[in-house]
């Protein structure tokens, strides 16, 4: 969990104050300067309250000030007056919470529950009863039913309030520091992706560049076995759909949270409308943002919105795709041919599709779409594709395709905001990643344009400074906006929780995981991500864990003597151990959590650091040899009842590839 204040039904980062404020008398990091801390004391005096009441009340009023307020109002998923109080008869799953603090909604009641809801933040939820004469208990005729809308209780991403400032009995991890990272090699081909197989074996599916999609078997760590590939006998090919270039290409594929079940499949491709006459969308430059694509210069020897970003669903039975599109989920046409982001990912929690996509290209992002609320250049989307409108009411809300919008989208409270936009003002997010452990942690790494490189933690509504700062510092463009309606200034800027120089020899950021694989201990926890022209990798701490403070430090790499294959190419043989991956383009996970990384040079996987002689007091030295270790292979059938359920799934498959058949005769 982040210190993030509330700010308009979003999450602002919290700031620092020279002085305590005076009526809620926060220090350091708040959420409240000394106009709001005093609006907040003439709020209080307007109630005209006294008693244990008052000092309750007071608490509640200030916690507007704490700056874990977004978690204590839930911005990400609803819009509060009243932060979340503590309730006993909800069950919290933080065992250390203690009874004084779930019981707090009944205390607030039994103290004040002769309260006026006038001029209290209760009275937006009060109704017809919120006059002048109404109390708490004539509103709310019980204790349950008070705390049945303001009771709540605190979890792995968020928190309750029990009256006092939000604490967290928390400190430096004790755990010892990575010494190193130590690799494998186990294939010589260049991907993009690396999704692991839902089913929970040990297959994971890689994707190119160029369009293709193989599924293959990753062998147990340390056993000597390579990446099993079977190169003809593609998972999907796209190369006719996709048009492959520097920046261009099959960028993001994404499984349903429901496969299992579904079979549904996506993938998020460039493609070129001289090339593919179903290569068609809407242009990101429009008369919707006062911008004429006319007007803009060709690139590349491409003209404006040649170019075209495409979400296309497919169905699969897991072990092949069916060639033939289902749905056209988003199509947008790309002013320029560089800074597209491309990554499909699901929500582990919302099961929403969130969609990064960059600023459009061009230096400085000259028109400035990462600001402008109307464009989806520079933002995050998230896009429900359970959920699909007709046609008349897609054409009504002027969607890009086939979905439709989660409620609880920021849209909801600034209505100059495009629905499909969760976050905005990012200039290339090369690749994202929840964490598995804590799903409100959403890092994107974003490419940077002159000196800096960031790592942002993605929040609903939040604005991250792109083209007015770029990582925490005032960024001037070369020339100003050329479209007036987007935004010049940004009130609560997010900054980077991390970021580098161009200095280090570096220049564009590769976003990884938090590592959760039991695999190398001493990593577990740490956000990795690299550049991709360093061959580097940096590991980010946060410390304390739940402030939201990262550190980055540079962990060496070595390759494993019993690496399927040596690290080094012939042409390029390496001087030391140090493995020569050449350019960073990706990072992968399988099912098991390990982390791989996805290089100009091949495939790597994080192993036991004790196969490169690093020190990790915590790798479990009595595991199983890789000859002992279990195959963990496709689930297979083990009764009749697996049985016919696979029978009836391989019906429904045959029937759903008939109907393929029959449409596109």
């Amino acid at each position: 969990m982040m210190m993030f204040c509330s700010f308009l039904g979003f999450k602002a980062a919290p700031f620092s104050v020279k002085q305590p404020l005076a009526f809620c008398q926060f220090d350091g990091s708040v959420c409240c300067n000394s106009k709001e801390d005093l609006k907040l004391q003439r709020q209080f005096k307007a109630v005209n309250v006294s008693g244990g009441c008052s000092l309750l009340l007071k608490s509640l009023l200030c916690s507007k000030c704490d700056p874990f307020a977004a978690e204590l109002f839930r911005v990400e998923s609803e819009s509060r007056q009243v932060p979340v109080l503590c309730n006993s008869t909800v069950s919290s799953k933080n065992s250390a919470q203690s009874l004084a603090d779930v019981d707090f909604c009944a205390r607030f009641w039994n103290e004040c529950n002769n309260l006026s809801v006038t001029n209290t933040p209760f009275a937006s939820q009060a109704g017809d009863g919120g006059n002048n004469t109404s109390t708490i208990s004539e509103t709310w005729k019980s204790s349950n039913d008070f705390c049945k809308i303001f009771g709540g209780a605190s979890d792995e991403s968020s928190v309750c309030f029990n009256g006092q400032a939000v604490s967290f009995n928390i400190s430096k991890a004790t755990g010892p520091s990575p010494s190193g990272i130590c690799l494998e090699k186990l294939g010589n081909e260049s991907y993009l992706n690396m999704v692991p197989h839902p089913d929970g074996s040990n297959r994971v599916f890689l994707s190119d560049q160029p369009g293709k999609i193989y599924l293959a078997t990753v062998p147990a760590e340390g056993s000597g076995e390579l990446l099993k590939i079977d190169e003809s006998n593609l998972f999907l090919d796209l190369t006719r759909e996709v048009h492959f270039d520097a920046e261009l290409g099959l960028l993001g594929i994404a499984f349903h949270p429901d496969f299992l079940k579904n079979g549904r499949f996506f993938a998020s491709f460039n493609c070129d409308k001289a090339k593919w006459p179903e290569c068609s969308g809407k242009c990101a430059c429009n008369s919707d943002i006062d911008c004429d694509p006319t007007n803009l210069d060709s690139d590349d020897g491409a003209n404006p919105c040649q170019y075209h970003s495409v979400i296309s669903e497919f169905f699969t039975n897991g072990t092949y795709v069916r060639p033939v599109e289902v749905r056209r989920i988003f199509t947008m046409g790309l002013p320029f041919t560089t800074h597209h982001g491309g990554q499909i990912l699901f929500g582990p929690k919302d099961g929403y599709l969130y969609f990064m996509m960059g600023d459009g290209g061009s230096k400085g992002d000259p028109h400035n779409f990462a600001q402008n609320k109307r464009s989806l250049l520079g933002k995050i989307m998230r896009l429900d594709v359970n959920s699909v409108l007709d046609t008349k009411a897609i054409s009504k809300f002027q969607l890009w395709g086939n979905y439709s919008i989660p409620k609880d989208n920021p849209f909801s409270q600034d209505k100059n905001l495009l629905p499909e936009i969760w976050a905005m003002g990012v200039r290339n997010p090369w690749r994202c990643s929840f964490d598995s452990e804590r799903p409100s942690y959403f890092l994107c790494a974003d490419v940077g344009e002159d000196k800096y490189e960031e790592v942002d933690m993605i929040t609903k509504g939040g604005n991250y400074g792109w083209h007015n700062y770029e990582g925490t510092l005032p960024f001037t463009p070369s020339r100003s906006p050329e479209i007036s309606n987007s935004t010049t200034k940004i009130a609560n800027p997010i900054f980077p929780v991390m970021m580098y120089n161009h200095s280090e020899g570096s220049a564009s950021i590769t976003g990884g995981y938090f590592y959760r694989s039991s695999t190398n201990p001493c990593l577990y926890g740490t956000y990795l991500f690299a550049d991709l022209y360093a061959g580097v990798i940096w590991g980010g701490t946060e410390t304390p864990v739940g402030s939201g403070n990262f550190t980055r430090s540079h962990i060496p790499l070595q390759c494993a003597s019993d690496s399927p294959l040596p690290c080094s190419s012939e042409t390029e043989p390496s001087v030391s151990s140090s493995p020569s991956l050449g350019f960073v383009f990706s990072f992968g996970q399988d099912n098991n959590k390990d982390v791989y990384l996805l290089a100009s040079t091949g495939v790597y996987r994080i192993v036991r650091p004790s196969r490169c002689n690093f020190h990790c007091s915590l790798e479990n030295t009595t595991s199983l040899p890789p000859s002992q270790q279990p195959d963990r292979s496709p689930p297979s059938p083990s009764s009749s009842k697996r049985l016919l359920n696979n029978i009836c799934t391989l019906v429904i498959n045959l029937l759903a590839n008939l109907c393929f058949l029959l449409v596109v005769m």
